[in-house]
């Protein structure tokens, strides 16, 4: 009872605080005339790429070539390679090549060359992502 009487004031004056307020912004409205709207754009400048169709699905990996694509997590390696041990196993005809973009000297090929990526992206059927969580 006693914490109920302390906090009756608090809200007696929270109430007509909120009141007063409630009751000079409602004085205060603009007429429905007096509005108006600006609209925006919120896209800001459209992309010069024009849109294009996602890559064909392969129908199986059966004799294709399927890139692995370790991104930087820590599991990605040990993941990409049990990966194509699996895809081996499954299809014996398969070719896999995993590049790694956790190790030093790809990343610091990838500074200088840039085409290094696009060389190994360019002669697959398929790729996969692997992401180490």
């Amino acid at each position: 009872m006693h914490r109920f009487l302390r906090a009756l004031p608090l809200g007696i004056l929270a109430f007509s605080v909120v009141s007063s307020v409630g009751a000079e912004t409602s004085q205060n409205k603009p007429k429905a005339a007096d509005t108006r709207y600006q609209v925006l754009n919120p896209w800001a400048e459209v992309d010069p790429v024009p849109a294009r169709p996602i890559s064909p699905r392969i129908q199986t990996p059966a004799g294709k070539k399927i890139g692995l694509f370790a991104n930087f997590k820590r599991a990605a390696h040990p993941i990409a390679v049990s990966m194509e041990k699996r895809l081996k196993a499954m299809y014996p005809d398969i070719q896999t090549s995993i590049f790694d973009s956790r190790l030093p000297n790809v990343n610091e090929a990838e500074a200088k060359d840039p085409q290094k990526f696009a060389a190994w992206a360019k002669g697959l059927d398929a790729a996969i992502l692997v992401v180490g969580d």
